[in-house]
């Protein structure tokens, strides 16, 4: 029999909010995280402004010890075990260190890269025959599954610890994997999310794609704008975030809080057939993946009451909004409300997906529709197809049964998920 699949815990680690209270907060005032970063102006990076989260020694302390801390230069690494643990401890687990491995509870942590800045320091002291000077951990800070070796240790954790890394759609496909994981009997409970390093030595060569903005190095807050006529690309932004999910029995058995059940979802891929290439959609590819999450999971193109999308504030947010209301046979006033959080938070790359849903899961739990903010002159596309009230620049409360979170990366790949309000009574 497939296990049923509820969130029971969330951790965040963003721009605009370290902490679900200061971050439901940002989201639900259109706070942004976006701003001016002095090292990227010195390095002559035309976009000077990210979303880079604010993470002290202090706050570091109560994850790691000093010990742990010492030669230690991995953001990505150090933004996820925050989420992680906050949303294990969320969950009302344990994190007491016991004898034997928790057999039950696994993770799958994303990541782009693994301790870009600590790799770069390695490299150079290589190079001045330093090699005896590297440190211990200088693996575990570099090698591509570094999150979830150190989640899975700080935890105990004893089923499937894996890093999965499949750039902006990592953190969506986490979340999938570990729901397969679960529903299949082969997990009671997985911590899912994905992270982000954070600085020039990710973000350097998107600038020189020519995909960031460089029109708001004066006004970081205006930079990030989905949606919006005058976008001018994406802001480079950094994260974390985390959901533990746990097959139904299991939570009610403990009395957990539930924020929402997994209802199924999809990943694929338009291998960079048709329109599709290394950076851009294929649009059969985005409409064949939403369609067949909704199938997976078992409703209706019409029951979908908001979008969290993708929409990066480049041009091909119309286009996305075309395959969504292609996808859904849905346009107008029929098409759902829909928002991007990367208005407030900046483009997280492969912490993108799971950031964005937690702020998704936090919509359904306590019923509201956070403002896309920066989107006061919606691209004519845009509004073409759907009716502009369903793009909302200022808060809506409403209480929210059913919606879809998806992601598309470099690669041309796709994951879309699908997240309903729990019922103790279906």
């Amino acid at each position: 029999m497939k296990k049923r699949v509820v969130i029971t815990g969330l951790g965040i680690v963003a721009p605009n909010g370290v902490g679900l209270d200061v971050f439901t907060h940002a989201i639900k005032n259109g706070i942004s995280g976006i701003k001016f970063d002095s090292e990227l102006e010195s390095l002559k990076f035309s976009c000077q402004i990210a979303g880079k989260p604010e993470v002290s020694t202090a706050l570091a302390l109560n994850y790691f010890t000093e010990l742990e801390l010492r030669n230690f230069n991995a953001s990505g690494i150090l933004y996820g075990v925050i989420a992680g643990i906050d949303a294990w401890k969320d969950a009302g687990l344990s994190i007491e260190i016991q004898e034997e491995p928790d057999w039950d509870s696994g993770t799958i942590f994303g990541a782009g890269t693994s301790g870009i800045d600590k790799l770069r320091e390695s490299i150079y002291k290589i190079d001045a025959l330093q090699t005896r000077s590297l440190g211990s951990t200088s693996v575990s800070q570099t090698m591509g599954s570094g999150v979830s070796a150190y989640l899975g240790g700080k935890l105990g954790l004893g089923n499937q610890v894996t890093t999965n890394s499949s750039a902006c759609t990592t953190g969506v496909e986490s979340i999938l994997m570990g729901y397969e994981r679960i529903k299949s009997g082969q997990a009671k409970r997985m911590l899912t999310g994905s992270t982000s390093d954070s600085g020039p030595y990710i973000w350097g060569g998107f600038d020189a794609m020519r995909v960031c903005t460089f029109k708001h190095n004066d006004s970081p807050e205006t930079g990030s704008r989905p949606m919006s006529a005058s976008a001018s690309g994406f802001v480079p932004a950094s994260g974390a975030g985390a959901l533990v999910l746990e097959d139904l029995e299991t939570a009610l058995e403990r009395g957990a809080t539930i924020y929402a059940e997994v209802l199924g979802g999809n990943v694929n891929s338009g291998g960079q057939r048709g329109a599709g290439s290394m950076t851009a959609p294929n649009p059969v590819a985005v409409q064949k993946c939403i369609k067949n999450a909704i199938t997976n999971s078992g409703i209706t193109a019409s029951e979908i009451d908001a979008i969290n999308g993708h929409l990066t504030a480049t041009s091909k947010d119309s286009l996305e909004i075309m395959n969504w209301s292609s996808a859904l046979a849905r346009k107008g006033t029929d098409f759902p409300y829909i928002n991007s959080l990367k208005s407030m938070v900046g483009h997280c790359l492969s912490a993108s997906g799971s950031v964005e849903s937690v702020a998704t899961v936090l919509q359904i739990q306590q019923g509201f529709i956070f403002p896309n903010i920066n989107s006061e002159d919606l691209h004519p596309e845009i509004t073409a197809c759907i009716d502009p009230l369903k793009i909302s620049q200022q808060l809506i409360k409403k209480d929210i049964n059913i919606i879809a979170k998806a992601s598309f990366g470099f690669g041309d790949i796709n994951g879309c998920v699908i997240f309903k309000k729990y019922n103790p009574h279906t």
